[in-house]
């Protein structure tokens, strides 16, 4: 029976970060590109794949006299034998138990997708916000990201100029490595990423000095984002590859952008339409007038009022709103007339207003 804590050189109570120190310097020291023992090194590989997880170390350290490590033999099927015969007079808690990921286990459903994707850069999310006006029309905004960036000095192959890149030794250039796990099923058997080159299935001959074989370097990057017409608050726009650049020439992840409309003082905004209120004065509504109104390009309308127009009326401009976010036509503007009572009044208007007064007005 291996002691994977033995192997690794760490006590059994060792910290996850611990372990992984230590499979990285004996990595360094058995690698076989660097002369090492082969052998060894795939000792010490089976050892960090358990013991670097953290739910196959607590079920390699509660049945670790018949787990079963990972290795890069061939598949293996079922062992009930001597499963059932270990687990006599065992407790297991079923409570604990994925059985999501024994789903996987079996079918090996997700493996093949997290091979692909693990070079995938990651996707940014960044906010912008804008004036109620700014819908009107698309407009460009130059926005400056802080992201990972393909390296120049090696296009992003992680390899120095002049060095190819070179089969994986730990996955023999599959991308994948054989991972054996006991389940209250039985033995299973799964292919998982490769830890040493992400699923690629390559790693540099020699890696980029800059980039230190990642292929990407963290830098800065001006994108220039058009805003549709009509985008409203909370919407979020897609630009597909504008995220950080991926590792070794992976896809590059997306950017979002989410957009905030900053509330407007004089109009409001309901989905596609405009509400604005007109204050007009007390003989404009009662004998009837023409005014002017403000639309939000800042253009000036004639509002026609009927004689006889009571204060909360509501006209309808049409076409004078926002644009339809699919690009045909706009909504419309709805202005609700507000009659001012005039605070100062000089003797003159006094007088006439008595009279209307006395004329029942």
């Amino acid at each position: 029976m291996k002691d994977y804590y033995t192997i690794l050189g760490v006590p059994q109570n060792a910290s996850k970060e611990e372990i992984k120190k230590a499979y990285r310097k004996l990595a360094h020291q058995y690698h076989p590109d660097r002369g090492g023992d082969e052998e060894k090194m795939k000792e010490i590989n089976e050892a960090y794949q358990v013991l670097g997880n953290t739910e196959k170390r607590a079920q390699y350290d509660r049945f670790g006299r018949t787990f079963e490590g990972v290795g890069g033999g061939g598949r293996e099927g079922f062992d009930f034998g001597s499963f059932w015969q270990d687990m006599r007079g065992e407790s297991f808690d079923f409570g604990s138990f994925d059985f999501e990921d024994l789903f996987e286990d079996f079918f090996g459903v997700g493996q093949k997708f997290r091979k692909k994707e693990a070079n995938r850069g990651r996707d940014i999310e960044i906010k912008i916000e804008i004036n109620l006006k700014d819908t009107l029309e698309s407009i460009q905004r130059n926005i400056d990201l802080d992201k990972m960036v393909s390296c120049q000095r090696c296009q992003g192959s992680g390899a120095e100029p002049n060095y190819e890149l070179k089969e994986c030794f730990s996955c023999r250039g599959s991308g994948e490595v054989q991972q054996i796990k006991k389940t209250i099923f039985g033995t299973f058997a799964r292919y998982v990423v490769c830890p040493e080159c992400q699923g690629e299935g390559r790693i540099p001959q020699r890696p980029c000095n800059v980039c230190k074989g990642e292929g990407r370097i963290k830098g800065e990057e001006e994108i220039e984002v058009s805003i549709p017409a009509g985008v409203d608050s909370g919407q979020t726009i897609k630009i597909t590859g504008r995220g950080e650049a991926g590792r070794r020439k992976g896809r590059a992840g997306d950017l979002y952008i989410k957009i905030f409309v900053k509330k407007d003082k004089i109009f409001k905004r309901r989905g596609d339409d405009l509400f604005v209120e007109a204050p007009i004065s007390f003989s404009s509504a009662s004998l009837g007038d023409e005014v002017e109104l403000s639309t939000l390009e800042g253009k000036k309308i004639l509002l026609k009022i009927p004689s006889g127009t009571e204060s909360g009326k509501v006209f309808r401009i049409s076409s004078k709103g926002i644009p339809h976010f699919s690009g045909w036509g706009r909504g419309n503007l709805y202005a609700r007339l507000l009659i001012k009572t005039p605070k100062k009044l000089t003797k003159k208007q006094k007088e006439l207003l008595e009279r209307l007064k006395e004329e029942g007005i």
